[in-house]
């Protein structure tokens, strides 16, 4: 796939990523939105504190990736096996739970309704920015450390991808969690 391809589909991901919770999330009661659907399941809120701990790491890594321009712009957006395996794991259609880092673990936190969203936005809100700029910078260039492994390194695309891919999958988690609260 092509860059500006490749980009562009992210961009309007995210961008309805954003609409949604502003939509969706924005309007519901704190308890509501710290509500969990069954035991050992996140709250909506919980589910976006979660993002937004992996936004504190990625989001400065991003920032510096895409600051060096050296775009290729007949080349497509290739993905090393680590790369292709991390977005898979995060996919919105892979439906396998999946345990996380304890630090990335908000699990039974009651959590503040404004801070939370308010954090998780301007961070969407910043992807978008790093997206834009993204379009100047070659994609295939590792230059992303994982968050829980620093020694290895994901190409600036997958990374991308991988950050996109783990934001929806996280929304439609609390969106299900929203449900079963009844808003």
């Amino acid at each position: 796939m092509t860059p500006t391809v490749f980009l562009r589909q992210l961009q309007v991901q995210t961008q309805e990523v954003l609409r949604l919770v502003k939509q969706e999330y924005l309007p519901c009661s704190p308890a509501a939105l710290n509500q969990q659907p069954a035991p050992g399941s996140w709250s909506a809120l919980e589910c976006l504190e979660h993002l937004n701990r992996y936004s504190r790491y990625y989001l400065p890594e991003l920032a510096a990736a895409v600051r060096h321009p050296a775009r290729l712009p007949h080349v497509a957006v290739g993905f090393s096996w680590l790369g292709r395996k991390s977005c898979e794991l995060v996919n919105p259609d892979n439906q396998r739970r999946h345990t996380t880092l304890a630090r990335m673990n908000p699990a039974s936190s009651q959590l503040c309704k404004d801070t939370v969203l308010s954090e998780f936005i301007g961070q969407t809100e910043q992807l978008l920015r790093l997206l834009d700029a993204a379009y100047a910078t070659d994609l295939n260039r590792k230059t992303v450390s994982v968050e829980f492994f620093r020694l290895l390194r994901l190409r600036t695309g997958e990374a991308l991808l991988f950050l996109v891919a783990h934001v929806r999958r996280h929304v439609a988690q609390g969106q299900r969690a929203l449900a079963g609260a009844g808003k």
